[in-house]
């Protein structure tokens, strides 16, 4: 009975010994705890990372599929904020900025170049087409967008005829469609020719929204009709210039019942 009273009573001395606060809260309670600030810390010290450190803040930006546009450019445009922390820019706002100040740019892809860098993926839109302004040509991308004015005009881009809107401004084809849905029937003409004809073209005329014609290379015309039946279109031309190859005049305007001409 003595060694059993003594044995209980070690047990008590034993439970009772270690620190009060371990004593108080008991292990679980007391490993929660220390979890809980390990996470604290361990969030503390990666926004000071993020935010507050020099090792990942913007330090370089990079350009790439620029054409036409320069790299300079680009980035004047862009206006990344260099030396702030890489996390906190808004890529939106710099996509935003491009898009606006740079019409040329058909998309870009703004991406954070872990430690410190911006990268800035760019494609340019493509003319499809010319108008003539003064001496100078705007360009035209294959959904009627007016993006860029240039001194010399691009090899292999058609004209469209700049006469015509100014001088027919008072027919019923311009004051029912108005000027930019007859650069897009242009456009979409032009989109549907096959890639030899569309090598061949050097002019595209818009008489009104039906009356589309081309002037191709060797004083050739084709009258096309409206944009609609592209396809048709597309090969019942290609078909009339194998048959008849010396033919200077096509007409595929309905492209059931086209027409050649020698002359």
């Amino acid at each position: 009975m003595a060694g059993s009273a003594t044995a209980e009573r070690g047990a008590r001395q034993q439970e009772s010994s270690g620190p009060p606060l371990v004593r108080r809260l008991g292990p679980r309670r007391l490993r929660t705890i220390i979890i809980a600030l390990a996470v604290i810390l361990l969030g503390a010290g990666v926004t000071w990372l993020l935010y507050g450190s020099q090792w990942l803040r913007v330090d370089r930006v990079s350009v790439s599929g620029t054409e036409v546009l320069t790299p300079a450019q680009v980035r004047e445009a862009a206006a990344v904020p260099v030396g702030s922390p890489l996390v906190s820019v808004d890529t939106g706002a710099i996509e935003e900025r491009l898009r606006a100040k740079l019409r040329r740019i058909d998309s870009v892809d703004v991406t954070r170049s872990w430690p410190d860098g911006i990268g800035l993926k760019v494609t340019e839109r493509t003319p499809v087409l010319l108008v003539r302004k003064g001496r100078n040509f705007v360009e035209v991308d294959d959904e009627g967008v007016r993006f860029a004015t240039v001194s010399r005009a691009p090899k292999g881009v058609p004209l469209l005829e700049s006469e015509l809107f100014p001088a027919s401004s008072a027919s019923a084809s311009l004051r029912r469609f108005g000027e930019d849905r007859l650069v897009r029937e242009a456009v979409r003409t032009v989109a549907s020719l096959p890639p030899a004809v569309a090598r061949d073209t050097r002019l595209v005329k818009v008489r009104s929204y039906d009356d589309i014609s081309l002037e191709l290379s060797g004083g050739r015309t084709v009258a096309w009709g409206s944009a609609e039946n592209g396809a048709a279109k597309s090969r019942t031309i290609l078909a009339l210039m194998k048959a008849s190859p010396d033919a200077r005049h096509f007409d595929v305007s309905v492209p059931t019942a086209p027409a050649s001409a020698g002359s």
